[in-house]
């Protein structure tokens, strides 16, 4: 990507105004993702059934009169949508050209087993070559996830120091991560997890060597503000919504000035298949309203 392009999208993150959407539903969750829009299993034979379905449902939330640059300034995507094509064009580069919305990619593989309460990621064996396609197909930048479910200290150590360790090698590929330590919002211990997650991660940004920025996705935390503290040394610090309603999330978010959203599940509320366009536009902008309101 040239020089220019790449800082103008660091531009747009680091300061515009706006949330980024996830859109990148992966295998195990698109059955889930697609029902809520009003799609069963019943309605489609097959994964790739599976998947054109669910690209269909993105293409026209993409396609949207609300989604654009003005209140959305970022998407994230699943790898098999950065192969499709929206409005005649690759993903990536329709975001980029006709929305102004900068594109990420899901790299992750998915979630070990637990253990020491902890989720950490399954291997990416084929991570160098994943970024290599990325930064050719135009994303801007990456994002992995792992789940921390209870406050052990050793499994959170252990998360961050995985994090890091990829992020390190998506930064020497000159793509900047997003580092995603999902905390569960329904630990028993989650405010105790947070805050050894906070101190995990000052620890690990501070002794970041190499060229490149990263970014943090983190649950919005029991203690409003928790995370202020970090968001001077990161290029931005998004949250998740973690199985929060739209406006639980929402509320959360505008305690936490300075987090933006990077909401799924709380951005697709309410829509379906069925709606007609103007119905599905209408609900769709008024989601975009309320997260973009509780992130600026």
């Amino acid at each position: 990507m040239p020089a220019d392009l790449t800082a103008t999208m660091t531009d747009r993150i680091a300061s515009a105004p706006g949330f980024i959407a996830a859109l990148d539903q992966s295998g195990g969750s698109t059955p889930k993702a697609l029902s809520l829009y009003g799609v069963e299993p019943s309605d489609y034979d097959g994964e790739e059934a599976m998947f054109a379905e669910v690209q269909a449902m993105r293409a026209r939330i993409m396609q949207a009169p609300d989604f654009t640059s003005e209140k959305v300034i970022g998407a994230i995507l699943f790898e098999r949508t950065m192969g499709e094509v929206v409005g005649g064009k690759p993903v990536p580069a329709y975001l980029w050209e006709d929305r102004g919305v900068v594109p990420f990619l899901k790299v992750d593989k998915g979630l070990a087993d637990e253990e020491n309460g902890v989720q950490m990621m399954k291997d990416m064996p084929d991570l160098a070559a994943l970024l290599e396609r990325a930064k050719a197909a135009g994303v801007f930048g990456t994002k992995m996830r792992s789940v921390i479910h209870d406050a052990n200290a050793e499994g959170i150590k252990a998360v961050v120091a995985q994090q890091f360790a990829i992020g390190d090698q998506i930064r020497a590929a000159g793509l900047v991560p997003i580092i995603e330590p999902e905390v569960n919002i329904h630990s028993a211990t989650k405010a105790e997890a947070e805050a050894i997650l906070r101190d995990e991660l000052a620890a690990h940004i501070d002794a970041m060597e190499g060229e490149g920025a990263i970014m943090l996705k983190l649950t919005l935390p029991s203690e409003a503000g928790l995370y202020a503290g970090l968001q001077d040394k990161v290029l931005r610090v998004v949250a998740l919504s973690g199985g929060y309603s739209t406006d639980e999330a929402c509320a959360k978010l505008a305690d936490n000035p300075g987090m933006i959203a990077s909401f799924s599940r709380a951005l697709t509320e309410g829509l379906s298949k069925q709606m007609s366009d103007a119905e599905f536009n209408a609900a769709l902008g008024a989601n975009i309203d309320k997260i973009y309101r509780a992130s600026v």
